[in-house]
């Protein structure tokens, strides 16, 4: 795993847009997105290049349950706002949130079996909960309905007027499915993360640090920030 440390969030957002513009050089077609505020300056990077993303396609790693597209709370909503009604994409896919859990799980499945992805964009918890996948997940986990730990609701709240309306449920492709990528980006910034960090990069395998089986992944570049990265060995 190759580790990039970074000044702060928006170097990091540019270090990963950079990779993300050779791998698209070097033939990438289809990129896995992330939501959150970890991918935001990577998104305004793209945004603000001259890079063409007409003939790409991408995947989103998640959507809450429940949620309709149109909701701005949901990740459809986001994706528009941060790159999608910017850049315009060949085709995007995200997770329906109001679509019934074993067809919505079987055609997010066949929609990463058809669009195999190059470029997998992460984000960790604090937990080290990679895309919705908490800790205990299998390593084997497809497209699935996820029941939300209470310290992923406490960090997400951030986003509602209350705690109350954080949903309860996502849809959020398995681990299985992540590790699928051909190359994967994973994030980190803020001294809130440097735990889950030293955990992911230095700890055991095991389904309780789900991050920790990027260690098993032939091709992981890590990005992360002086802050997130102050627990690991250099």
């Amino acid at each position: 795993m190759e580790t990039i440390i970074v000044k702060d969030n928006i170097e990091g957002g540019k270090k990963a847009f950079e990779l993300i513009k050779s791998g698209m050089a070097e033939g990438a077609k289809v990129l896995g997105l992330a939501t959150g505020s970890t991918p935001v300056p990577m998104y305004k990077a793209m945004v603000e290049s001259d890079l063409d993303f007409s003939d790409m396609v991408a995947l989103n790693l998640d959507e809450y349950f429940g949620l309709a597209a149109d909701n701005p709370q949901s990740y459809h909503y986001f994706m528009e706002e941060q790159l999608f009604s910017h850049k315009p994409f060949k085709e995007t896919y995200i997770p329906n949130g109001l679509g019934e859990e074993k067809s919505e799980c079987a055609r997010y499945d066949q929609v990463i079996v058809d669009h195999p992805i190059d470029i997998q964009i992460l984000g960790i918890g604090t937990n080290a909960h990679i895309g919705f996948n908490e800790p205990g997940t299998s390593f084997d986990t497809t497209t699935r309905k996820v029941a939300l730990t209470e310290s992923t609701i406490e960090s997400n709240k951030r986003n509602f007027d209350t705690v109350e309306e954080v949903p309860r449920y996502a849809y959020s492709m398995g681990i299985q499915s992540i590790l699928s990528a051909k190359k994967i980006i994973l994030m980190a910034f803020g001294e809130e993360k440097a735990e889950a960090i030293k955990k992911t990069l230095e700890g055991p395998v095991t389904e309780e640090v789900p991050a920790s089986v990027l260690q098993q992944h032939g091709n992981v570049i890590l990005i992360v920030d002086e802050a997130a990265a102050k627990l690991i060995q250099q």
